[in-house]
Parts: C-alpha cells; sequence; structure tokens
C-alpha cells in the first residue's frame, strides 16, 4: 500500500546504532597472527627447500668424485698387475743370466780355491741348485780345513759345512783322508756375473786360475 505524506513534513532518519569495535579486535589479531604464521612457514620452507637443492648438489659432486676415484683405483690395480708382470720377467731373465755365466764362474772357484790348498784333490761335485755337494781327498786333516777356509773366504759360498772326513782305509800304501762337505752358492751380482763373463776384473773378484783341480 502507497503512503502520501499530505502534512509536507520531512520523515525523521532512523538513528544509526554505534558500532562495536572491541569485538572485531580479537579477529584482527587472530588474522594477522595466521598471515605471520603462513609467512613464517613459507619463509622456513624455502630455507629447506635451498638447503635440500645444496645437499641435492653436494651428493652429485660427491657421486662424481667417487666416479672418478673409482676409475683411478681400477688405473692403479691394472698398473700394479702390470708391475708385477714385469717384475716376474725381470727376475726370469735375472734367473737365466745367473744360469748361463753360473757354471763357468762355478769351475773358476772351485779351481782357484783348490789350487791354493796343498795336497787336496777334488773326487766328486754335484751342484742341485745353489747347493753343492763335494767328495775329496786329501793328505792330511789340516789340508780339509785349509780347503774349508779357503771356500769361506772366497765369498761365493756359505754355510760350509763338513758332513765326514776320514782316513782313506782302501789306500793303505799312502796316508790320505776322504772328506764330503756341503756349500751354498751366493749367486753373484749381475753387472759382476757379466763382467767376469767378459773378462773384465773385478773389485771383489779373484782372479780365475789356470791350474788344475787337482793338485798334489
Amino acid at each position: 500500500m502507497i503512503r502520501i505524506n499530505l502534512l509536507g513534513q520531512a520523515r525523521p532518519k532512523a538513528a544509526r546504532r554505534p558500532v562495536d569495535t572491541g569485538a572485531a579486535l580479537p579477529t584482527i589479531f587472530i588474522g594477522a597472527g595466521v598471515g605471520v604464521a603462513v609467512l613464517a612457514l613459507f619463509l622456513y620452507y624455502v630455507s629447506l627447500q635451498k638447503q635440500l637443492n645444496e645437499e641435492n648438489t653436494r651428493i652429485k659432486q660427491l657421486q662424481a668424485q667417487k666416479t672418478d676415484l673409482e676409475q683411478i683405483k681400477q688405473q692403479v690395480e691394472s698398473f700394479e698387475k702390470q708391475k708385477q708382470v714385469l717384475q716376474q720377467r725381470v727376475q726370469t731373465i735375472e734367473q737365466l743370466q745367473r744360469d748361463r755365466t753360473g757354471g763357468q764362474e762355478l769351475l773358476d772357484q772351485i779351481a782357484s780355491t783348490v789350487s791354493r790348498t796343498e795336497n787336496l784333490w777334488l773326487t766328486s761335485m754335484v751342484r742341485k741348485g745353489n747347493n753343492l755337494a763335494i767328495e775329496g781327498s786329501s793328505a792330511s786333516v789340516n789340508g780339509v780345513a785349509n780347503f774349508i777356509t779357503a771356500l769361506k773366504r772366497s765369498g761365493y759360498f756359505q754355510k760350509v759345512e763338513i758332513k765326514e772326513s776320514k782316513q782313506d782305509e782302501k789306500n793303505t800304501a799312502v796316508q790320505t783322508y776322504v772328506f764330503q762337505l756341503t756349500a751354498e752358492i751366493t749367486p753373484p751380482p749381475i753387472g759382476a756375473a757379466a763382467q767376469r763373463a767378459s773378462g773384465k776384473p773385478t773389485g771383489n773378484t779373484t782372479a780365475p786360475s789356470t791350474a788344475p783341480a787337482k793338485k798334489g
């Protein structure tokens, strides 16, 4: 229904109710706190993400270093195997050189030693590796002892041991003594052996004697 104001008076305006701002403050504080918490969590997340990225980068670097070190390790192992093969070849060559020159060297040393011992001669000499078994005869026990001393002083033999020394009962016409001894051959250095083989004198080598092994 339409109402008409015939008096021409203005209608009084309704009074506005006062707004209660005290009730809105807690909501504002809560909203501000939530915003600050969200911002703090975001910054913390960004910091953690940055640390995670740095750790991932470091892990990749360490993995790359590990790969490089494994390759280096394989190379070192390969070099060690090659070194062992070369060492075995060198040892084989040195042993062949010793065997090639050792026979003549041994005969020269034995001949030189026997020639310096009076009234002594050898009847048997057997070599097995570096071990030498010698049998012989002498006009006296002192001759056997002098022969052993000469072997030791030559520097070519060590561990010279007398196994048996007794008077020869088969030869009654002349007094003789038979003996058996063993000695260990000291392998000469390759350089010294090569010089001896070529005829060049060395500082610690006795000049080969041309005297026969049998004397007396």
